[in-house]
């Protein structure tokens, strides 16, 4: 069991952010990232297709045989994670909203917390039930957020474009009197220098690094030494993910294209 790898499936690069997290938690973990880059964006799709696309994601990575599987996806999180544990209860799955949420809950001071995301994920109340789920007296304000993960996917990490989206979408949190924001797409923590430069005293929660330390905790068994290998798998193999991902994660990847109907 600890020789088998960690499986990790996004709508795209967002998910990335999670692999590195995981990469410098568990250096000696072998793992296996799924971008499904031909249907990007999620946040976009109605719950069944979200469910459907979540099922299948799992599935291509049971192939390669993993010991976890994180859905390192706020939208799939949010309409698929019970399903998925429910259809495949032979493996661990965890997902990358109540991590998130319990970050978020620890770290706020007013009880004021922001959230961002796709209109999915905003729309399933996810966090915001998470969230009072921890702290009832939580206040929790949301707002769909979704060019960002068009200009992310894009590149445009550092855009005056992408700055005055994200004021356009932060500020009215801002004035709500926020002290803590939640990232709640993995895509999001890629322009985590633009809303740093809007969002000033304000603390961001990144799940990435939450669902890292929880998959620390919850992995069935470990490899305890070596270096682990890194296995990057998207449905369609495109110049712009090949891009950003060299940026998040060295120069030294290599990117596969599956298909993800093959049985």
């Amino acid at each position: 069991m600890s020789e088998r790898p960690i499986g990790i499936f996004d709508s795209g690069v967002g998910g990335l952010t999670v692999l590195r997290a995981l990469r410098k938690k568990l250096p000696s973990e072998d793992l296996i990232y799924f971008g499904d880059t031909a249907r990007v964006p999620y946040g976009t799709k109605s719950p069944k297709t979200i469910i459907r696309y979540s099922i299948e994601n799992t599935k291509l990575l049971k192939r390669f045989n993993v010991k976890m599987v994180i859905v390192a996806c706020n939208t799939s999180s949010s309409y698929a994670l019970e399903i998925l544990k429910s259809e495949f209860s032979d493996v661990p799955i965890l997902g990358v909203i109540n991590p998130g949420a319990r970050l978020a809950v620890s770290a706020t001071k007013s009880g004021k917390v922001g959230v961002i995301g796709t209109e999915a994920t905003i729309k399933s109340g996810a966090y915001r039930k998470a969230i009072h789920f921890i702290n009832p007296s939580c206040l929790v304000f949301e707002k769909v957020c979704p060019l960002f993960v068009p200009l992310i996917e894009e590149g445009w990490l550092n855009d005056p474009v992408t700055l005055e989206v994200a004021r356009r979408y932060v500020l009215p949190l801002l004035g709500k009197g926020i002290d803590t924001l939640v990232l709640g797409c993995t895509h999001y923590p890629l322009i985590k220098d633009i809303l740093l430069k809007i969002c000033k005293n304000v603390t961001l929660i990144d799940s990435a690094q939450a669902i890292a330390d929880e998959v620390a905790k919850a992995l069935p068994s470990k490899k305890e030494s070596g270096k682990g290998n890194v296995k990057i798998l998207v449905s369609d193999k495109t110049d712009r993910f090949e891009k950003i991902a060299k940026m998040i994660m060295g120069n030294k990847i290599e990117i596969e294209e599956v298909s993800i109907d093959k049985e």
